[in-house]
């Protein structure tokens, strides 16, 4: 059961801040630190420092402008690259961010800071491809990963084997167990006679593989085409883009 919290119990300002949406708690600490947090009206620059759950909080003009100049960027990831660490002699995929395979469409520049400090906000394993994201925003990583993320991830999944009827039932209902915990439902279709269509609410390690080889199905490819409202489009394979302004998960 989840802890009970009264009203008038004080908490972190940086959870506060977090849960009112305006930015991650490692943003809020960097912001209260350097002095850019008003509570009710005046300036709070202590680290770890509690409030009133009821506070008006607000940001001041330049913290609206470091959060703005955080960037969110999409890459089309091919097979062969992992999404975080290098491992076993395989290049990490942030090593594709470079100013040679920016999509040529993108009119804003790559510069060292865009870098600085971004994180992949989901995975997608080594012998996967398609739309890999990688941000600096504490708030988008908390729509896409977070604990409560109900953003829709979308699959084309080309399979070898056969799929009964009630298989491809217990690949949609959330009937699957898997490493003893129980799967969500899913929206799971054939496209063609070798490829299904999986849209996703959760982000299990390996998950789709996981759930195909629980209804005697073989993974020959997997490319993830959306999250949220951001399809992969024509972004080619192995190039990447910001997310523009406008568009949103």
């Amino acid at each position: 059961m989840g802890e009970v919290r009264s009203v008038n119990e004080p908490i972190r300002l940086s959870k506060l801040m977090s849960s009112r949406g305006l930015c991650s708690r490692r943003e809020a600490d960097e912001l209260i630190a350097a002095g850019l947090v008003k509570v009710d009206g005046q300036i709070v620059n202590q680290l770890g420092s509690k409030v009133l759950p009821s506070v008006t909080l607000e940001i001041l003009p330049r913290a609206r402008q470091i959060l703005s100049e955080k960037v969110t960027i999409l890459l089309n990831k091919p097979k062969g690259y992992v999404s975080s660490q290098p491992e076993d002699g395989y290049d990490a995929a942030i090593k594709l961010l470079t100013a040679t395979n920016q999509d040529p469409g993108d009119k804003k520049p790559l510069h060292a800071s865009h870098l600085r400090g971004i994180a992949t906000a989901g995975r997608l394993d080594i012998d996967s491809q398609g739309l890999l994201v990688f941000t600096q925003d504490g708030v988008v990583a908390k729509k896409l990963i977070g604990e409560n993320s109900a953003v829709e991830k979308e699959y084309i999944v080309r399979v070898a084997g056969q799929l009964a009827n009630h298989d491809l039932q217990r690949l949609r209902n959330g009937s699957l167990v898997i490493e003893g915990r129980a799967l969500k439902p899913a929206q799971v279709e054939w496209i063609n006679d070798e490829q299904l269509r999986f849209v996703l609410k959760e982000g299990m390690k390996r998950q789709i593989r996981k759930m195909c080889e629980a209804v005697g199905l073989r993974v020959l490819g997997l490319k993830r085409v959306r999250i949220g409202q951001i399809a992969l489009g024509k972004l080619p394979e192995g190039q990447w883009r910001f997310l523009r302004s406008g568009e949103t998960f």
